[in-house]
């Protein structure tokens, strides 16, 4: 994979505001990448490459799940839910990018999923928290990502989950399943360290 020409195409298909929340992205997801033990070039890969059909028309995107056989009571008329499909699947197309994790992180960048891997997780985390961010909840979404990026996830997703339902819009399963998977993760994390802080105890004594 060809950094410098991945960087020019980014470049070329973004508009300027896509440009500017893109080089945030990058920042942060390889900022998070260095902390969280992600590769660093495919966090940045995938923070180019992610936000590539956002700004596309519905028409366009309709036409483009199509040819791709995405699910239009899923998709069609959803740019939020469908621009990342999109784009995970022309990148492998016009880039050549074929890493399962990097084109998985362009494809759940806006929903999550169950599972998610460290890649997917920080370019997840550092779409919602980049500089250019500004909602209600946003310092506490970052002082999040800073210590634990499972419970940064969970945040985020919540916050979706509520923002989307709240609207009486249509949210996404795989949101809802990734909220599940992260409350259970989270849970068996804490009953892992108090286990481990226990035994600890017992040992001193």
């Amino acid at each position: 994979m060809n950094i410098s020409y991945i960087r020019e195409y980014a470049e070329k298909h973004l508009t300027e505001k896509r440009r500017v929340h893109t080089r945030g992205v990058v920042s942060e997801a390889v900022r998070l990448a260095g902390k969280y033990g992600a590769d660093p070039q495919k966090a940045e890969i995938a923070a180019l490459c992610h936000d590539l059909y956002r700004g596309v028309g519905k028409k366009e995107l309709n036409v483009m799940a199509d040819r791709l056989g995405l699910d239009p009571a899923r998709y069609h008329n959803n740019p939020s839910l469908a621009h990342g499909k999109i784009a995970a699947a022309v990148i492998q197309e016009d880039l050549g990018i074929n890493d399962p994790d990097i084109i998985n992180a362009v494809s759940y960048h806006t929903t999550g999923r169950p599972g998610m891997s460290q890649l997917e997780k920080v370019v997840f985390v550092a779409d919602a928290i980049e500089p250019g961010r500004d909602f209600p909840g946003v310092d506490r979404l970052r002082a999040a990502a800073d210590r634990d990026i499972d419970e940064a996830c969970l945040i985020s997703l919540e916050g979706t989950a509520k923002h989307v339902l709240e609207q009486g819009d249509y949210c996404d399963p795989d949101t809802l399943d990734a909220r599940d998977y992260f409350v259970q993760l989270l849970k068996e994390k804490r009953d892992g360290q108090q286990t481990a802080g226990s035994g600890n105890s017992q040992s001193i004594k």
